[in-house]
């Protein structure tokens, strides 16, 4: 998807929500420098990924075989900052887990920095209880809870 020079945070988030309902790449979306940090991921999840090759050569296997189609996102509210290169987003994802068929959402929020219309720094806070039990994870979430305290 090609970027445009001086889109801003709302768009280039827009165009973000477009490629993951599309199944499309949106690595060409992230600056080269680009921190994307999550700081209630699951336990033996990584929290932060410093740069976009970083973050793509990690994250690969598990985006080829997500088991997720996503479908939608809606509730989504965009909240503008005092810095113009900010927003902070509220949406809802929606999709398919394409072993069962089963519809599930879960709610995220994200704070995202956005320069010449590449995301420099993605912070996103994941409902990893609603996720794991969309996927059929809560037991895998359960013990690894249980392993981390």
């Amino acid at each position: 998807m090609p970027i445009t020079s001086g889109s801003g945070p709302r768009e280039t988030f827009e165009r973000m929500t477009r490629c993951w309902i599309d199944g499309e790449d949106f690595g060409d979306l992230l600056a080269e420098d680009v921190v994307i940090e999550t700081p209630f991921a699951a336990p033996g999840r990584p929290a932060r990924f410093a740069g976009r090759e970083e973050f793509l050569t990690a994250t690969a296997d598990e985006r080829a075989t997500f088991p997720v189609r996503f479908t939608g996102v809606d509730n989504v509210v965009i909240h503008d900052t005092t810095d113009p290169q900010v927003v902070v987003v509220e949406y809802e994802l929606h999709g398919v887990v394409t072993a069962t068929g089963r519809r599930a959402a879960a709610p995220f929020i994200g704070v995202l920095r956005v320069r010449d219309g590449k995301v420099v720094r993605w912070r996103e806070y994941q409902h990893t209880l609603g996720i794991a039990h969309a996927l059929g994870r809560l037991p895998d979430l359960a013990a690894a809870l249980a392993g981390s305290g």
